[in-house]
């Protein structure tokens, strides 16, 4: 970790206890990855971490205060995801090809974040405006572009669409689908098969039109 990192107390933390703030991070990235979340406990991340759980409190409030750094790190990665789709052809085969690059770049981000992005998920449901935010800014890396694109394509010969509106279900489209892989594996569809399927999904949406052959 780099830059100025501050205790619970506002002390300014030296390179030894960045270090060890950085562990206890890493180390509640890999307890959410194999535990339910509201089963890790500090002690937990604290001994994972070879550290107490006085140590864990210099430096976040609570699990749930930690799991938030970790969201937030994640929310900040999502840019990338931005470059998948801003700026990107649309047009014929190229087009194809972005939208089939959105998707699977889409959904290894997902499968990356997957632990954290499952707790956002549920706080972001449950009505915590903290998850919801965060939540927002890594589905809207992708939203903002696509709608843009969306105006630039099907704007051109058809005003009746809504490209905020049409951009958003796409999104939530491939969030959705990110979210239950193990869904589509129990109705017998394997991952080489639902790519290109949410690849024709979003090529229509953004073109209008059917993918060239």
């Amino acid at each position: 970790m780099t830059g100025q990192v501050r205790t619970v107390d506002g002390r300014v933390a030296g390179r030894r206890g960045q270090e060890t703030r950085q562990k206890l991070l890493d180390c509640l990235r890999e307890m959410l990855s194999t535990s339910p979340y509201r089963d890790v406990k500090v002690i937990d991340v604290a001994r994972m971490a070879g550290t107490s759980p006085a140590t864990f409190y210099q430096y976040f409030p609570d699990v749930e205060g930690a799991v938030l750094e970790i969201a937030e790190e994640m929310a900040e990665d999502s840019v990338e995801l931005k470059q998948l789709v801003d700026g990107k052809s649309w047009a014929g085969k190229t087009g194809f090809t972005t939208s089939e690059d959105l998707v699977e770049g889409f959904l290894a981000f997902w499968r990356k974040n997957d632990a954290i992005l499952r707790v956002v998920t549920l706080g972001a449901a449950e009505g915590d405006k903290r998850f919801f935010k965060i939540r927002m800014k890594v589905l809207n890396s992708v939203a903002g572009p696509l709608a843009e694109a969306i105006s630039a394509n099907q704007g051109k010969t058809d005003r009746s669409v809504d490209a905020s509106g049409l951009s958003g279900a796409l999104v939530s489209l491939l969030a959705s689908a990110a979210e239950h892989t193990k869904a589509f594996t129990s109705w017998g569809v394997k991952a080489k098969d639902l790519k290109p399927t949410l690849a024709l999904q979003i090529y229509l949406g953004v073109t209008g039109k059917k993918p060239p052959k």
